[in-house]
């Protein structure tokens, strides 16, 4: 079975030029089929600020309300998604651009209200690969954007690590997938505060000692949650790290319990 390496890139590593060099960089030397999915949730929040519209997080997640979600569709679908295809292109790599709403990728619903309404957020119903396989058969990458759509014509915010997670488990049918989750940091800490502290492996064991403590917490979460919901569903490994690290397989790698 071929591989499929997809790489998740958030945090700093989309926002500060370095990083984000670093990574494609390195994102190219990986060999065989490769898809990049990327947030860019910090630039929205900046951007929400300048214009004014007040930003509210739970438990790492984005409340979307209509004027949010213009913010995140131009920054993410605009913005972030074409500075990294540029990037890709700079490389001799030959990228396109996409939403969960383009080729009707991600369909999702609205999330309904129960402890917390989290406005236009979208919880995946359906991903559709078909069109993707034939972008990779074309040496084509993927570059992905962190928002669905209802089929109705409503565009939703959807968390990016979800929309990894969601991909690599559908394209497991088809491959064997290798899911990267990249940003600034080298691994999950097991000291917040120390950037040294880095663990080598985790468990869900280990993971809901961490959260429960309050070593893991805040956009973690997200990410460790659709990690291990990949293994648990056909993905062959899961490693948390960050730019310079990652292609060598170093950081945190997720183990099943």
């Amino acid at each position: 079975m071929d591989r499929l390496t997809i790489v998740k890139v958030g945090g700093k590593v989309v926002e500060e030029p370095e990083l984000l060099d670093q990574l494609l960089d390195n994102f190219k030397t990986i060999t065989g089929n490769k898809m990049l999915v990327h947030g860019g949730g910090k630039a929205a929040t900046r951007l929400a600020e300048r214009l004014g519209v007040e930003t509210r997080m739970v438990d790492g997640r984005r409340i979307t309300d209509l004027e949010t979600l213009e913010i995140v569709t131009m920054v993410y679908g605009g913005l972030i998604n074409k500075r990294v295809v540029a990037g890709l292109q700079a490389r001799n790599l030959n990228a396109l651009g996409l939403t969960g709403v383009d080729l009707d990728l991600v369909r999702a619903r609205k999330r309904p209200v129960e402890d917390t309404d989290y406005g236009y957020v979208g919880d995946i119903e359906k991903v559709n690969s078909r069109e993707l396989r034939f972008l990779l058969s074309e040496n084509v990458i993927p570059v992905v954007a962190p928002l669905t759509h209802d089929g109705n014509g409503m565009i939703l915010n959807t968390n990016a690590d979800t929309i990894a997670s969601r991909l690599a488990i559908e394209f497991s049918n088809f491959f064997k997938v290798l899911l990267f989750y990249c940003f600034e940091k080298r691994g999950v800490l097991a000291d917040p505060l120390d950037e040294n502290s880095v663990l080598g492996e985790l468990s869900e064991t280990e993971c809901i000692t961490y959260q429960e403590s309050g070593v893991i917490s805040s956009g973690m979460i997200p990410k460790l949650f659709n990690g291990f919901r990949a293994l648990h569903n056909g993905v062959s490994e899961v490693l948390i790290t960050n730019p310079e690290n990652f292609f060598k397989g170093r950081g945190t790698r997720l183990v099943r319990t």
